[in-house]
């Protein structure tokens, strides 16, 4: 280091033999003991962290506390502001050092040892924050199989999953100076705030649903990963129309597809939200397009995030259709939204009924239903409904409630006014609807599904 960035207590420690973190704490736990027989107030040593800035001139702005202070200045007999100048005023400090160098200084063999003990002993303490990868691999694991169950776990228990993940990966970037390390470890985080981004949407909180997905896509700015980039950018489109921006949506899925290293899956889902936007523009022949580009995916590229990873970042056939479906309900084609809702809901009673997820098999459900309102057939939406009534109240997601908010709207149209049938379908509608998570956190109805 240069001396011009070193402190005093850097130069004084380094004297001493005192450099290291594990030397320096031991001494000052000597020290900090014998004042506090005096019966002074004293404070645990510095952390290693601490002790690294307290020896880099600049890096501390405000001096430690008094009870920290008063140890330093016992053990190095200097006042605390003293020692956090930097080494090259020490002869302002000793008088009694010529504050003129005429010959440059001879190096004797006790200089380059305590050089060399400064650089071992810097080495040690870097070395020592290296994780073990079985640690990484753990976290790497458990981030998959939280995506991989999340269509099968209440949100509730997904956010409480997903925050742990988030802070774990937090502390351990702070124990490592690895560069292979801390990508990981960026990754990790990145994809933990995405899922934190879905289940906050899920659980109706948009706010902090966006703060999660700008957080996941600066974490992927950090170490340049695409997929998880435009993954998080497409979250933004999907919330951005949820919130009645669909032109916003529009730019940040076109920007989504401007990173690099995407998959067929990336791509489609990419699409798939873009047709939402253009249908809440009401721009059919922009959202058909975006429709008909989704279908096309099909050139075999895949990526890590989406296609290996999957679960709630993947974007299958029937995810698909059920998105799809939607866009053709905002554009008001009955025909459409039934194919495609019927086409999504094929494709996941070929899965185990374990293995179907409920944020993709309940909105397609109710898209179903809204698509024969469309055509005044309520006894057809009821039937649809059927399955979607016995969905537990903590896995009723903002994405399904929305859809059924929509139903229940179109349900007031004067073909359905005093209609017995109809009158019974709202009531059981509204019923649902006031045990799910999102009602009960207070959010409101941003009618994303319009009418």
């Amino acid at each position: 280091m240069d001396e011009g960035r070193r402190t005093v207590l850097h130069l004084l420690a380094t004297r001493r033999g005192i450099r290291s973190h594990q030397a320096f704490s031991n001494e000052y736990t000597r020290v900090a003991g014998q004042l506090r027989t005096e019966g002074h107030d004293v404070s645990p040593a510095p952390a290693a962290r601490q002790w690294e800035r307290l020896l880099k001139f600049g890096d501390v702005k405000t001096a430690p506390y008094a009870p920290t202070s008063r140890v330093l200045e016992r053990m190095f007999q200097r006042p605390v502001g003293d020692l956090l100048r930097s080494a090259s005023d020490i002869q302002e400090l000793e008088p009694d050092c010529s504050t003129r160098a005429p010959y440059p200084p001879v190096l004797d063999e006790s200089d380059l040892l305590m050089t060399a003990r400064d650089a071992a002993s810097h080495a040690s303490e870097a070395a020592s924050l290296n994780l073990d990868e079985m640690t990484l691999d753990q976290l790497h694991d458990e981030l998959i199989a939280l995506s991989r169950k999340y269509g099968h776990t209440a949100p509730a228990e997904v956010f409480h999953g997903a925050n742990e993940l988030l802070n774990r990966s937090q502390v351990l970037l702070e124990r490592t100076r690895f560069p292979e390390q801390q990508t990981r470890l960026y990754y990790a985080a990145a994809q933990a705030s995405a899922l934190l981004a879905a289940v906050s949407f899920d659980l109706g909180a948009l706010a902090p649903a966006i703060s999660f997905a700008r957080s996941s896509a600066q974490y992927g700015k950090t170490i340049g990963h695409g997929p998880v980039q435009a993954y998080a950018y497409g979250m933004l489109a999907f919330m951005a129309f949820w919130d009645g921006r669909p032109n916003e949506a529009v730019r940040h899925a076109k920007v989504a597809h401007q990173f690099g290293g995407l998959g067929d899956t990336a791509r489609r889902r990419l699409y798939s939200i873009e047709a939402r936007a253009h249908g809440h523009l009401r721009n059919r022949d922009q959202a058909e397009r975006a429709i008909r580009d989704a279908l096309e995916q099909s050139s075999g590229r895949r990526d890590e995030l989406h296609d290996d990873i999957g679960g709630e970042f993947a974007f299958d056939g029937a995810r698909t259709a059920m998105s799809n479906a939607t866009t053709c309900l905002l554009l008001r084609d009955a025909e459409g939204a039934e194919e495609y809702a019927t086409r999504a809901l094929t494709l996941l009673r070929a899965q185990s009924a374990d293995e179907q997820p409920i944020v993709v098999a309940g909105p397609a459900a109710v898209d179903l239903a809204r698509a024969r309102l469309l055509r005044n057939e309520v006894e057809g939406a009821q039937e649809a409904l059927v399955p979607v009534f016995k969905v537990p109240p903590n896995w009723r997601g903002s994405g399904m409630m929305e859809r059924l908010t929509a139903a229940r709207i179109e349900l007031t149209r004067p073909d359905f006014r005093g209609a017995p049938a109809a009158l019974a379908l709202a009531d059981q509608i509204e019923d649902f609807s006031a045990l799910s998570p999102a009602r009960r956190l207070g959010a409101a109805n941003p009618l994303a599904i319009e009418a």
